[in-house]
């Protein structure tokens, strides 16, 4: 309605100017048609105030409470964000730490076991190493009583011959045994 009266009035002060003296300058003052703009751009001015720029401000405020909202509210995730990394690298350093921990508890582990069973097995070469020397000893000692009594008879058997006698077997045996106990005490 109000662009109708615009132009009504614009084509009737049109007619009026160009009639009247045929031609017009753009810098031509004319006050009928600055009345009727400045008349126009007031009842513009109110319309507008009254009517568009509440709901546009309202809007506007609307708006921007929403944007400043969501910055506040990925501010506050961001804020979260970094809680969470700082707690996963945390715990991350500290998984770290306990997986060094474990693994340093295995390797002492590893090498007492290693070092029980060095000595076990040190344990048992030494005792296999005393067998196997107590049991040479023994075999060394019936050897000895063995040839001993080889050389009792040896011996006897030798005299015999030669005193062409037979002497008594316990008594010549304790005699010859004697003096090879008294051989073996001088070496």
């Amino acid at each position: 309605m109000l662009y109708t009266l615009l132009a009504v009035l614009q084509e009737h002060g049109a007619t009026d100017s160009h009639a009247a003296e045929g031609f017009s300058s753009p810098f031509e003052v004319n006050f009928g048609l600055f009345f009727w703009t400045w008349l126009v751009f007031i009842s513009l001015f109110f319309l507008l105030k009254k009517f568009a720029w509440p709901p546009i401000v309202k809007l506007t405020e609307e708006r921007e409470k929403n944007i400043q909202q969501q910055l506040d509210d990925a501010e506050r995730a961001n804020a979260e964000a970094k809680e969470t990394l700082e707690e996963h690298k945390q715990l991350m350093a500290s998984s770290k730490e306990e997986a060094r921990a474990l693994v340093a508890e295995a390797k002492d582990l590893a090498e007492k076991e290693r070092e029980r069973l060095l000595a076990k097995t040190r344990e048992e070469q030494d005792a296999v190493l005393e067998r196997a020397k107590r049991e040479i000893e023994q075999e060394r000692e019936r050897a000895i009583a063995a040839l001993r009594q080889e050389t009792v008879d040896l011996s006897l058997a030798a005299a015999s011959k030669l005193i062409e006698a037979r002497l008594e077997s316990e008594a010549d045996r304790k005699i010859v045994e004697d003096y090879l106990n008294a051989l073996e005490e001088n070496r």
